[in-house]
Order: structure tokens, then C-alpha cells, then sequence
């Protein structure tokens, strides 16, 4: 086991600093066929400025740069329709692990024309973001990758060595180091701040890693040197402690344990008077006790690591250390100990594995859903098919007896029967209908990529270290997820179940989309909120379309309104917000809120005006009435508990 090989394989987006740099681009012209010089040389300046960020090491040193920036770029006029306004703003965002918020403002860059630096340089963060997992890189997105990198070598653009970076990025993270090396290289020439120390003291930790994984000696060596060399000309005692870390490795490599222990000291002691230690650190320092035949030495520091991991808000647990303490107690002949080290190995895969798993059941449950109704659904229009064959069936029958015999008593038997299939396949269809109309609603209830949004964002809060909120982000998502299992097993909820919901949701969303929105939820007096029922989820679909459409793109904070009154003995539900209306939304948008009305209304169908109760929706924008936004007023009979 290799505990060495500490060195992440961090994107090039995020080191940073200020300096200018040349950025090839075409001229872009305008209606009068000149050259507009003046926006082109503002986008090459801040495209310049962005690039010259890599030379900054750190969060520490990015941060205000990026704030400074920020602040900036908000006082400039027209700022949503400057795609710097929210580049700075998603680095931000993402600062403050803010992920689905940096994503997004990400999404509103637009360059002004198609494979600009621009829109280069937001293809490449989002890919960045999509990746960044560490998972496999599927041949979709890796088609993507590549597509870019040809629309940016085409352009002769100054961003191509970040596309170089993203491929070896991948190429890691789907186990082919070799390639990975070499695109690594092709960053590294292309980079326009090459002879800086920040990016060749990066290039040459990364082409460390990738020589090791390889297994390559002698690129082992030469890697390290060379980071060695110019950790002594620029100061650096943190990269040059590395160096030593690195020599470690190598020594351990070449079976010289004495060497690779005192080396792997030399970094552990550094490390400790830099107050730098974590838990890596004790595993590589008890790996290499373990090497030199010293397995006491080595369960103290496994021991120590495991204690210091404790601290992580995370909660997670690594395997390394106890499949360490494993090999230390088998050399010992302490078979005991080590079977309590696997016991321990084993809760801990399994503590990891229900965490994972936990993520993936609220999906699976809704794909087991919709796939029973599916099958429902195929069950029944096979039945309708067999039963609209034997109508035919009838038809040419009572047509021949008619013929043949003319007789009135076969007549009325025939249509007797004929008349009892009619209403048999009526009853299918409308059962039909029903399961149809569930399964869509199932599918609009609650968005998947909403769950995994809401866990990522859990799982910021809590590395970073935010007690109090994410215990709050997580009592509104579990009380959100329960009550939407719940409901969906009744026909009818009180009023205030329903508002709960909608509260949970709202919170979450609120979360979110940090500052985007804020919401009002008034009951007029005249309403039991207790024991009047309406049909499950009958508002949500309107609310996510306001949040997901209307606030997405606005300059100003929306509001969303929604009330509950009496009006007559009918209950009006109405859903107000200042949004940018419906005018603005993109088709695919239009679709998923066209499908809501149509389920909105198969569901006042079966529910209400089957009975020859009145239940209607109208659905307006207020630009009509000189207004911004979109109001939906729902009016359906007042039922009690």
C-alpha cells in the first residue's frame, strides 16, 4: 500500500494573480462594418486579466482579488448583460462552496459571438464543474471536452491551455495516466505563464504524481528535481519540504526503507512546525515505519491520523488507515488486534456505502414508481385493444345475423352485449386516464436534479463547518421529502399540510439561489386552514416554474405571493410573482409549464367536474395590465375534513 501520493490533481481554474497577456481573437464587426476595437479590447483585457489569476497560489491570495473584482464589476451599467459581471460572481459563489449558485451565474455568461473567448471560457468552468467529482469521464463529455479544445485551437484562443488541462484531467480520473502526462505537458507549453514558479512548481507536483502512478522512476526523479531546484530560488520551504516528501517515495520505490523513513520525517517534522499536519501525513510517516520493519512506531501514527480525522466535519472515514493497522499487527503476530482492525475497516466501508446509497434512494423510489404505473398502463391498453377487437367483432356479427335472419330478438341480444363492452371499455379508458394522469404527476412532483442540488449543497454546509445551518437545510429537506411520500398516497391534504410543503421547498430554494427571491403565504380569517382539503402538490408545480423561470434572469429581487380566500362557497388560491412573465421564456420552458396546465387540468377532470362541480385555473402575464410577472388563480369547491 502507497500512502505517498498526496498531490491532488487540482483544475488550473483555481490558482490566480494580475498581469496582462495577449489574447488572439478575430475583429468582430457590427451593422456599419467597423471593427468594434473598443468592446474587443475590454473583453482581451479582462479575458488577460482572468488568465494571469493561475499565478496566484491559494485561497488565501484569490479571494479578495476576487471579491475586489466582484465589486467592481456590479457598479458597471448594463451589468447582467456583462458576462464578467457574472464570471466574478460565480468565482464568488464558488469561494463560499456555493455550488448550484456558481453554476448558475455561470449559465447567464453570453459572448458575443459563437466560440468567442467568452463562451470558451464558460464551456471550459462548466465541464470543470460537471467533472469535478472525480468520477469517470463518460465519451459524452469527453466529446464536449474535445469539441471545445478544436473551436479554441481553431481560434487561436489564449484559453486553449486550460482545454489541455481539462483533458488530462480527465484522462486521470479514467486511469490513463500515460495520456494524462502528455496532455499535462501540452498545458504546460501552452500556458501563457509558463516561466511563472506558481504554474511550474504545479506542473512539475502534477507530472510527479502521473511518473509515480506509472510507476516511471526515472521521470520520478527528474520531476522532483526539478521542483527541488526551483523551490531553492524562489524560497518556497513549503514546496521544498514536498521535495522530500517526494524523495520518500522514490527511495521507497528503490527499496531503501532507512532512507525513505528519515526523508519522510524530514517532511512530517516540517509539517508539525508549520502547524500543517493532517492525516495523510501520519499514514505516509506509518507506511514507512511499517517498510522499515518498525511496526510499533507505525500503529502509534496510524492511531495519531485516525484521531486527527476524527475532527473532520465531514464525517467521512478513510479504509487506509485501518488496512494499515492490519498489515502492522499481522507483522507483529498480533492476529487479534488485526481482526479487530478489519472489523473496524469493515463498519467504516459500510458507514461510507449507506452514506452514498442514502443519495440514490429517493430516486430509486421514483423510478420504481413510475415504472409500475408504466407497466399499469401497458396492462390496460393491451386490455382496451383486445376489447375494441371483440366490438369489432360484435359489429360484423350483428351486421350478418341482421342480414341473414332480421330477427328483432337477435338483434337486441347483440346490441345488449355491444352496449355492456362500450361500457367496459369505458371504464378502462377512464382508468386509464387516471394512471396516466398520476404517472405524470409523479414526474413533475419533485425534481431529481433538485435532490441532488439540495444533498451537494448539504454537503457544503457541513465542510464547511456551518453547524447551525445545515442542520436547518436539513430539517427542511427531510420534512420536504416525507411529506411529499406522504401526500402522495392521499387524494386530498389540509391547507396547512399543503403550506408546510410549500415552506420546506421554498426554504430550500432560498438556499439555493442565494438573494434571488423572497415569499409571502397569507390565509384569509373566513378559512379553517385545519379542515379545509384540497388535492396534493396542486400549487408546487406553479411555484418552481416562478423560482426555476421567472426569478432566474432578473436584475432585482423577485417576490412571490401566494393566498388562500374565500370567495362564494368556492376556495381561490392564487400564485403572484414579479418575475420576468412568460414572454421571456425559453420553449422548453413554455413545454414544461404547458404540460402543468394540462395535468393541472386532467386532474379537475377526474376530480371535481366528473361530479358537475365548477373547479377552473387561468393562468395570465401581467404585462397586459402593464405589470411584471405571472399570476395564476386557482378555483376549485370547498371541501371539508
Amino acid at each position: 500500500m502507497n500512502l505517498f501520493l498526496r498531490c491532488q490533481f487540482v483544475p488550473v481554474f483555481m490558482l490566480s494573480m494580475f498581469c496582462l497577456v495577449s489574447c488572439k481573437q478575430k475583429p468582430e464587426r457590427i451593422d456599419n462594418g467597423k471593427s468594434v476595437s473598443v468592446q474587443r479590447k475590454s473583453t482581451a483585457d479582462m479575458i488577460s486579466f482572468i488568465v494571469s489569476l493561475d499565478t496566484l497560489a491559494g485561497s488565501k491570495k484569490l479571494k479578495p482579488v476576487i471579491n475586489k473584482q466582484d465589486s467592481i464589476q456590479s457598479l458597471m451599467p448594463e451589468k447582467e448583460k456583462n458576462p464578467f459581471y457574472h464570471y466574478f460572481r460565480a468565482r464568488k459563489f464558488s469561494l463560499a462552496k456555493k455550488k448550484d449558485s456558481a453554476l448558475a451565474a455561470y449559465q447567464r455568461m453570453k459572448g458575443y459571438r459563437k466560440n468567442d473567448d467568452i463562451e470558451l471560457l464558460k464551456e471550459n468552468t462548466i465541464i470543470l464543474f460537471t467533472i469535478a467529482n472525480g468520477s469517470m469521464v463518460e465519451a459524452q463529455l469527453m466529446n464536449r471536452i474535445l469539441s471545445g479544445l478544436k473551436a479554441a485551437e481553431t481560434q487561436k484562443s489564449c484559453l486553449t491551455y486550460r482545454y489541455y488541462d481539462l483533458i488530462a484531467q480527465a484522462y486521470y480520473q479514467n486511469n490513463n495516466e500515460q495520456k494524462s502526462l502528455e496532455y499535462a505537458a501540452k498545458y504546460f507549453a501552452a500556458h501563457p505563464y509558463k516561466n511563472h514558479p506558481v504554474i511550474k512548481q504545479r506542473y512539475f507536483d502534477i507530472s510527479f504524481l502521473l511518473a509515480s502512478r506509472l510507476g516511471d522512476l526515472n521521470k520520478m526523479l527528474y520531476y522532483n528535481n526539478q521542483a527541488r531546484i526551483l523551490a531553492v530560488n524562489i524560497k518556497d520551504s513549503l514546496a521544498l519540504a514536498r521535495t522530500y516528501d517526494n524523495q520518500a517515495q522514490i527511495y521507497s520505490k528503490q527499496r531503501k526503507t532507512g532512507k525513505a523513513l528519515d526523508y519522510s520525517r524530514i517532511y512530517f517534522g516540517f509539517l508539525k512546525k508549520t502547524d500543517n499536519l493532517n492525516d495523510i501525513a501520519y499514514n505516509n510517516l506509518a507506511t514507512a515505519f511499517i517498510q522499515n520493519n518498525q511496526p510499533d512506531s507505525a500503529i502509534f501514527y496510524y492511531r495519531a491520523g485516525m484521531e486527527m480525522e476524527k475532527r473532520d466535519p465531514s464525517g467521512k472515514r478513510k479504509t487506509t488507515p485501518y488496512m494499515g493497522l492490519i498489515d502492522a499487527y499481522k507483522f507483529k503476530g498480533d492476529y487479534k488486534s488485526a481482526l479487530a482492525a478489519s472489523d473496524s475497516l469493515y463498519k467504516t466501508e459500510i458507514r461510507n456505502n449507506k452514506a452514498i446509497e442514502a443519495a440514490k434512494i429517493a430516486e430509486l423510489h421514483e423510478k420504481y414508481e413510475v415504472e409500475k404505473k408504466d407497466r399499469s398502463i401497458d396492462e390496460l391498453n393491451s386490455r382496451n385493444k383486445l376489447n375494441e377487437k371483440l366490438i369489432n367483432q360484435q359489429r360484423w356479427l350483428l351486421f350478418m345475423v341482421l342480414v341473414i335472419s332480421l330477427a328483432a330478438v337477435s338483434l337486441f341480444i347483440i346490441s345488449y352485449h355491444q352496449l355492456r363492452l362500450k361500457d367496459k371499455n369505458k371504464l378502462l379508458a377512464a382508468d386509464n386516464q387516471r394512471l396516466i394522469m398520476e404517472q405524470k404527476l409523479l414526474q413533475v412532483q419533485l425534481n431529481p436534479h433538485f435532490i441532488f442540488n439540495a444533498i451537494s449543497n448539504l454537503q457544503g454546509l457541513i465542510s464547511s463547518g456551518n453547524t447551525s445551518e445545515s442542520v436547518r437545510y436539513l430539517k427542511s429537506f427531510s420534512g420536504l421529502l416525507r411529506s411529499i411520500l406522504e401526500q402522495n398516497r392521499k387524494d386530498f391534504i389540509s391547507i396547512d399540510e399543503e403550506i408546510a410543503s410549500l415552506n420546506n421547498y421554498l426554504l430550500l430554494q432560498q438556499m439555493r439561489y442565494a438573494d434571488t427571491f423572497t415569499y409571502r403565504i397569507s390565509v384569509s380569517e373566513e378559512i379553517d386552514a385545519q379542515a379545509i382539503l384540497i388535492p396534493p402538490m396542486l400549487i408546487q408545480p406553479f411555484v418552481e416554474n416562478s423560482i426555476e423561470h421567472g426569478f432566474r434572469n432578473i436584475p432585482y429581487e423577485g417576490l412571490l405571493k401566494i393566498s388562500f380566500e374565500q370567495q362564494a362557497n368556492q376556495l381561490e388560491i392564487t400564485i403572484d410573482d414579479n418575475g420576468c412573465g412568460l414572454g421571456n421564456k425559453a420553449s422548453g420552458n413554455q413545454q414544461k409549464q404547458s404540460l402543468a396546465q394540462t395535468i393541472l387540468a386532467e386532474r379537475f377532470e377526474a376530480i371535481f367536474c366528473r361530479y358537475s362541480q365548477n373547479a377552473s385555473f387561468t393562468l395570465n402575464d401581467k404585462k397586459d395590465t402593464g405589470e411584471i410577472g405571472v399570476l395564476v388563480k386557482i378555483n376549485i369547491p370547498i371541501i371539508n375534513d
